[in-house]
């Protein structure tokens, strides 16, 4: 969902780094040698395949699963290779037809029925379906690991009363169900009927509707797709293919970009101006708009002391967001207020929610942080390290993902922070596959994340406090990574659910701010600028500030549709 489902990181100039052209031996000729004096980027090209730097592994899994988690498949099999029936514009604030061209509810908000595009064809030829889209939803029944957005907990049927349309009837009004209906990659039944395990279904050679669906290369340190040679959008894809080469990390994949071997990245570079931009001001280009989502320190609530939101509030306050923006993001952003909300929600904000005090435990206080853990029943010990009522030691690892350099750094200042308070925090990196298995299943202590990006507040906060998205330690969450559940914001969320005025939802979500506020079920740190550069040497049509017509970031599924179908080659 980085959902924008990830953030990403930081650079450190100083290392060398083996292109895979070099390390496929690929000898340059006096045209491309030319071309490449003078600066800092890599000859051009004469290839149509987009090179896209998006995920940090040492290595690939060959794994096309739309169904599973962003991040457990390759990118893009959510939103590249397969597709959903509409796509949410973040900045248009718009939903936008994709493989329906229509959608409408009932007068009771109890049935939303689509109509499908009948000029869509599977890539193998075969024609999508109505019956595609119900065989997904079921899946989803069936195999309750896929249903990543509980579309179950309020979804009572899917039909076809025809091959073009599909109805899906509400267990009761909800209207946000929209947008998690609406983006479900949609799979092909004559393909996947016999499939045994859809759960652990690596769909090694995809058969789907979007535009890169062939696999031309796959190797352990590269992989290639090729456009979909049935697309319905017709003369579209203009590029030929997506090129994605393995870096175990944000150091390696900007130094990549720095050399022009790369079209387009979704990364955190510290001066970008300097670092990048100033190597090639023709062609370097980037964007950072402040529509990411807020960057979260999680708390595993099941476990002790984190049940207890003295110790949230305490943590929270030991943190010097300030020195977090300044050092870790370069001052790209701000430091969160308790709200949580990122900028993309202001209009939305509550300033009587942080009133008299409510929101300073998002504020530096180590006094009071301390006083907070005393009363609590955290008295330190004869090392300086707290102990709680059972003699056991506050040590903790702080999970993060090796190679997100930004968020590395995040977490080396808020494990020295937390020492203020006699608590021994230490950085533990992990690949991002096992880092994001972890915090799905629930299985850490506390670790770095992100927010979801969604059209309101209500998802914000439903996806963080509502009982509806907990699952059981060790089996797989799309939300909720740290079980936080509260009876009185569910009663919120499902007033809001039935009602599409615009003034009651206001005071609703204002409500579920004060929740949040009084109760931290997780620890804001700073809202995400939404990260995006890109080379115009070889491809254009990217967005952009002058032309904002989606976000830029390759890291937020389904979004990153607009720009794979825009794109051009020079």
């Amino acid at each position: 969902m980085k959902t924008q489902w990830m953030p990403r990181r930081m650079l450190v100039v100083g290392m060398t780094l083996l292109s895979w052209g070099g390390l496929a031996g690929c000898s340059k000729s006096k045209q491309q040698e030319g071309e490449g004096k003078g600066t800092a980027a890599a000859p051009v090209q004469k290839s149509k395949v987009l090179t896209v730097a998006q995920e940090a592994q040492a290595s690939w899994i060959r794994n096309f699963n739309p169904l599973l988690a962003p991040g457990t498949a390759r990118w893009p099999s959510r939103s590249g290779v397969y597709e959903p029936l509409f796509v949410f514009n973040t900045l248009k604030g718009e939903n936008v037809p994709w493989l329906a061209s229509k959608y409408e509810w009932s007068a009771d908000n109890k049935k939303v029925t689509y109509s499908l595009r009948p000029e869509v064809k599977w890539s193998d030829g075969q024609p999508f379906v109505a019956k595609d889209v119900v065989f997904t939803f079921e899946l989803l029944r069936k195999h309750k690991a896929l249903d990543l957005f509980g579309v179950w907990s309020f979804v009572e049927g899917v039909t076809a009363p025809d091959e073009h349309t599909v109805e899906f009837t509400l267990t009761r009004a909800y209207v946000p169900g929209l947008i998690y209906i609406s983006q479900q990659p949609i799979v092909p039944e004559h393909k996947w009927k016999d499939v045994e395990d859809p759960v652990t279904y690596k769909n090694e050679n995809p058969v789907a509707t979007g535009p890169f669906t062939e696999v031309k290369v796959f190797q352990n340190q590269i992989f290639e797709l090729g456009r979909n040679p049935n697309y319905w959008q017709p003369g579209k894809p203009a590029i030929e293919g997506l090129r994605f080469p393995a870096y175990p990390g944000n150091d390696q994949a900007n130094l990549a970009l720095l050399n022009g071997e790369i079209d387009w990245a979704g990364n955190f570079v510290p001066d970008v101006d300097k670092v990048y931009v100033s190597k090639n001001k023709e062609h370097n280009h980037y964007w950072f708009p402040l529509v990411g989502n807020t960057v979260m320190l999680y708390v595993n609530t099941t476990k002790k002391p984190f049940d207890d939101v003295r110790v949230r509030k305490a943590f929270s306050m030991a943190i010097d967001r300030d020195q977090l923006v300044k050092v870790a993001m370069y001052s790209y952003t701000k430091p969160a207020d308790a709200s949580g909300l990122c900028d993309t929600h202001d209009r939305w904000r509550n300033a009587a929610a942080l009133a008299d005090g409510a929101g300073d435990w998002t504020k530096l206080n180590v006094e009071k942080a301390n006083a907070m853990l005393d009363e609590a029943g955290y008295k330190r010990g004869a090392d300086g390290v707290r102990v709680g009522p059972d003699n056991k030691p506050l040590r903790y690892d702080i999970n993060v993902v090796t190679g997100w350099s930004d968020q590395v750094r995040a977490v080396q200042i808020m494990a020295q922070n937390l020492k203020a308070l006699g608590v021994d925090a230490t950085l533990k990196t992990y690949d991002f596959s096992p880092y994001f298995e972890r915090m799905q299943k629930g299985e850490f202590d506390l670790t770095i994340g992100w927010t979801s990006e969604e059209p309101s507040p209500y998802y914000f906060y439903r996806d963080l406090m509502s009982p509806e998205t907990i699952k059981p330690v060790g089996e797989l969450s799309a939300r909720n990574w740290h079980r936080y559940s509260s009876k009185e914001a569910d009663a919120l969320f499902k007033a809001f659910e039935t009602t599409s005025d615009e003034a009651e939802q206001r005071k609703l979500a204002d409500q579920m701010q004060v929740l949040f506020v009084q109760n931290a079920p997780a620890i804001p740190l700073y809202p995400n600028p939404s990260w995006g550069e890109y080379n115009t040497r070889r491809f254009t049509g990217f967005p952009n500030a002058q032309n904002p017509y989606a976000k830029l970031s390759p890291n937020s599924p389904p979004e990153n549709l607009f720009v794979l179908t825009e794109v051009k080659p020079n």
